[in-house]
């Protein structure tokens, strides 16, 4: 079980419907952009979006994330705050109530039952695999959705959760899910802004702690915030400048709830690579997290 303090809560209310807003207002303004599929029934594991998304890609911003290898790099990172290990694809089957009023947190991006992405997560999976292990607490997960009851999910929701996870579509459904609801929205959002590698990831970070929104404390808000105090590149703005006028509106708005007092994952993970100017995340890579050193060599 990863330490307390490596699982810090987030507001994640309004999940989804604040997503498809934030997709929407991403892809208007980017109207030659591939659209994005959020609006569109959910993807099958033949058709992810992590197999076949590309977000951004005709908007002339660097490929960045959108890279596979990238992408595995940016989930290290994720993990490295939020499991304190490298090792993303062993989250599968992490779950426990970190008492944060949001019920249980489960998997590699931390989906919660009391946020409507842990609902939408099993919906998706009954999709893939009608009849699986988790399927009989959907009707549950539809009733604990916005509080942090367990009603209708103990006492056997976390051991079926992690016998769920030894299953490669309940996998595919997390990959999908997090790459619909947080990856691919901020990355496309990144390029839209017209940030590199470390922006991107910067964006992705910030909407799986924070959640997809424009209050102030979403990543909506934050991003809002930043752009008051700087121009994107985009806008023909300075990167570095608006970066760290970014990170400066997360580190504002973590320091607002108690949850998030500790800002390692900005001060000596993502500041780090931004005074060393490695805008292309180029590896290798070492940071801390709540005191744990982490180094990507290759």
């Amino acid at each position: 079980m990863p330490p307390a303090h490596s699982r810090p809560s987030r507001p994640k209310a309004l999940h989804i419907a604040t997503a498809a807003v934030l997709i929407t207002a991403v892809t208007a303004s980017v109207a030659s952009a591939r659209p994005h599929r959020t609006t569109q029934p959910l993807p099958s594991a033949a058709g992810s979006p992590s197999a076949t998304a590309d977000p951004g890609a005709s908007s002339g911003a660097s490929a960045g994330l959108n890279d596979p290898r990238m992408k595995d790099i940016a989930q290290q990172l994720v993990s490295s705050a939020e499991n304190s290990s490298l090792k993303w694809q062993a989250q599968f089957a992490y779950i426990e109530d970190i008492k944060d009023g949001r019920g249980y947190t489960g998997g590699i991006i931390g989906f919660c039952s009391g946020t409507g992405d842990m609902l939408d997560l099993v919906k998706h999976y009954e999709q893939l695999k009608p009849g699986n292990p988790l399927s009989r607490y959907l009707p549950a997960l539809q009733k604990v959705n916005g509080s942090a009851s367990h009603a209708g999910l103990d006492p056997d929701f976390v051991s079926d959760w992690k016998k769920a996870a030894e299953d490669p579509a309940f996998q595919q459904a997390q990959t999908d899910e997090r790459d619909r609801v947080y990856f691919n929205p901020a990355v496309m959002q990144a390029q839209t802004d017209g940030l590199h590698a470390l922006g991107q990831f910067a964006y992705y970070d910030a909407i799986v702690m924070h959640g997809p929104g424009d209050e102030p404390v979403s990543f909506g808000g934050i991003r809002a915030a930043a752009m008051k105090k700087a121009r994107t590149p985009a806008q023909g703005g300075d990167e570095k400048t608006y970066l760290a006028a970014f990170l400066d509106a997360r580190r504002a708005a973590m320091k607002t709830e108690a949850a998030h007092e500790e800002t390692d994952r900005v001060d000596t993970e993502q500041e780090v690579f931004l005074r060393a100017g490695n805008l292309d995340l180029h590896t290798p890579l070492v940071w801390k997290v709540y005191g744990e050193s982490f180094h990507i060599d290759n």
